[in-house]
């Protein structure tokens, strides 16, 4: 009866060990590894293209400031200091 008993927990052992073995072997494959990496140069690029679009977005801002000032005839950091005064009541700009 001992016998059987531990057979059954060596085959139990033995099964558990393959499998954790065989998931081991293919998350080093190349298949999986070229997955990986795929996955991370999407992500990657999706950052990229994200910091760029904000980027553009901050240049279009700039410049219509920029474009305000020149048709109010005043030089951009009066109007910025203008607009920083008016949000933050009367003070300096430190």
């Amino acid at each position: 009866m001992r016998r059987l008993l531990w057979l059954g927990v060596g085959i139990a052992v033995g099964v558990i060990t393959m499998r954790k073995v065989s998931q081991a072997m293919r998350a080093v494959a190349p298949s999986s590894i070229a997955g990986q990496a795929r996955e991370s140069a999407v992500g990657l690029v999706g950052s990229v293209r994200d910091f760029i679009t904000d980027v553009r977005d901050g240049m279009a801002e700039r410049e219509a400031q920029i474009q305000e000032a020149f048709a109010q005839g005043v030089t951009f950091d009066e109007l910025i200091d203008d607009e920083y005064e008016s949000e933050n009541g009367a003070g300096v700009r430190s």
